[in-house]
């Protein structure tokens, strides 16, 4: 491996930290949303079977906390490479015009995450004045999973491009410990 500039393998690395911190954060998250989300199927079930009628706000309820996780959880699969890709083309190219197309897909990849988050903010603004059917509560919240989400996985996919350009090795990158 080539040699890299000391304050660009600083950055690079200082970034990295961050992103594991961030990643840290949202893996976390997303447990504790899906934690939450099975406590409320499990409440709306045995509700039904106890009560014979059930709890109505368990099913809403249990649908945006599916969505907030969901969502959140892109990001972590941005921060550990596990999102879905083709290998097809790139399997097949010297490691140069890989490393530059790796770089390309890494770029568009961020600016459509910032695409999707400037689309969710104008969208959770107007969902303001939207209301769910059971709770009466405004969209806006619902509605923020995309554009949170969005930047989340915006950063991650630029911490990813950070290290590619700054060539890091895989093992200080991602094989750090929590």
């Amino acid at each position: 491996m080539q040699e890299h500039p000391m304050a660009l393998t600083a950055v690079a690395l200082r970034i990295e930290h961050i992103g594991r911190a961030v990643n840290r954060v949202v893996e976390w998250s997303c447990a504790a949303l899906i934690a939450a989300m099975i406590l409320v199927v499990w409440l709306g079930v045995s509700g039904r079977y106890l009560t014979e009628s059930g709890f109505s706000w368990t099913e809403e309820l249990a649908r945006y906390l599916m969505i907030w996780a969901a969502l959140l959880a892109v990001s972590c699969a941005a921060w550990w490479r596990e999102h879905v890709g083709l290998d097809l083309l790139p399997s097949r190219l010297p490691p140069a015009p890989r490393r530059l197309l790796k770089l390309v897909i890494d770029g568009a990849t961020v600016l459509f995450f910032v695409f999707m988050c400037l689309y969710g903010i104008d969208m959770t603004v107007e969902g303001r004045t939207q209301f769910s059917t059971l709770f009466g509560l405004s969209m806006a919240l619902p509605f923020a999973a995309v554009p949170v989400s969005s930047a989340l996985a915006a950063f991650q996919f630029g911490v990813r491009l950070i290290t590619d350009l700054s060539e890091l090795p895989r093992t200080e990158v991602a094989a750090a410990p929590y």
